[in-house]
């Protein structure tokens, strides 16, 4: 999630009518970003500029395209508060769904652990060592996202 600065990522979904068929924006120009706040569409045939223009002005993006007959600009507005908090939700729930991730690695080990104590004759104490290492790995990961999400969310949040 990048909080108000220009991505290029945000025109993956765009598609440019192109000789009769539509193609991805990125395969009609080259797609760079000059600033935090902008990002400049260089077409490769002059002639397609205006369908460009055309796709950012139809696209949900919300961004007016500047074009100057050789390129497009496009500039980035600053986040509102209402769209900041938006984000913040949608990192928090990544956040959850990342250690959602991480528990269930955690149960299938455990699980496996526990089967081969039965099927493989593995002995008591080497299946508890695994386990309590599983659990610090489990302990490890689930801090890094716990910390991840915070300066992910103090970004977004920093005006």
């Amino acid at each position: 999630v990048r909080a108000g600065k220009a991505n290029v990522k945000i025109l993956d979904g765009i598609m440019v009518e192109y000789y009769g068929s539509l193609v991805p924006l990125a395969q009609v120009g080259t797609v760079t970003v000059p600033d935090a706040k902008s990002i400049v569409i260089t077409p490769w045939e002059k002639s397609i500029i205006r369908d460009i223009e055309r796709a950012i002005i139809n696209s949900p993006l919300g961004i007016t395209p500047e074009n100057n007959g050789e390129l497009i600009r496009l500039g980035i507005p600053p986040l509102t508060e209402d769209r900041r908090r938006e984000l913040v939700k949608q990192v928090k729930a990544d956040a959850e769904t990342a250690k959602v991730s991480i528990r269930n690695a955690r149960r299938d080990t455990n699980d496996a652990i526990k089967k081969s104590i039965k099927t493989d004759n593995t002995p008591e104490d080497v299946a508890k060592d695994a386990e309590a290492e599983v659990q610090k790995l489990h302990d490890r990961y689930i801090k890094k996202v716990d910390e991840l999400f915070s300066a992910k969310e103090k970004e977004i949040m920093t005006v």
